[in-house]
């Protein structure tokens, strides 16, 4: 059975990518960039909001706000991932290609498929933005979601949806979903 995507115009959507072999290109800063540059140029001919996102070493996770009229994310999602890879030069992590992903088109960059979640409410809406801010603490990777500095935990901490202090003292509880990246 051939899967189908949810697809609803104007809503919000939460994506994980993850990296082939799960490769840690967003360890390189340069990476970082390359990928916001991506988003950005896609953004452009294909308006969308980033309600959240955290980049993580070898995945993204990211809330996405659809124009009203459109519910097309997977060519914006085909856009940005084409748009990253076509930056990357083999000196960047050694990239190459097996066979079949050749034959394909593809680069050793990404796992082929994503991860999509139509959000359903304000309350699912907050479970993901809980989730995408607390993954590097989550991952070990801070000690506190403050600390990691490719997220949007600052912009939602300054819109007031959250404490300096969250995160810090014990993992908030995650959804039975969480960790499946």
């Amino acid at each position: 059975m051939r899967y189908r995507r949810a697809t609803v115009p104007g809503a919000c959507y939460f994506f994980t990518l993850i990296t082939y072999q799960r490769r840690p290109l967003f360890a390189d800063l340069n990476n970082v960039e390359r990928w916001h540059r991506a988003v950005t140029k896609v953004q452009r001919t294909r308006p969308f909001g980033v309600e959240a996102e955290v980049m993580m070493p070898d995945h993204v996770h990211m809330i996405w706000r659809l124009p009203e009229t459109d519910a097309d994310y997977s060519t914006r999602m085909r856009l940005i991932k084409t748009a990253f890879t076509k930056n990357l030069t083999l000196s960047d992590g050694g990239i190459t290609a097996n066979k079949s992903r050749v034959s394909k088109g593809e680069r050793d960059v990404w796992q082929r498929r994503y991860w999509e979640h139509l959000i359903r409410d304000e309350r699912d809406f907050q479970a993901h933005l809980d989730y995408i801010h607390i993954n590097p603490v989550k991952h070990g990777l801070a000690v506190r979601p403050i600390d990691w500095p490719h997220s949007t935990f600052g912009i939602w901490l300054e819109r007031g949806a959250y404490d300096p202090s969250w995160g810090t003292d014990e993992m908030p509880p995650l959804p039975d979903w969480a960790g499946r990246e």
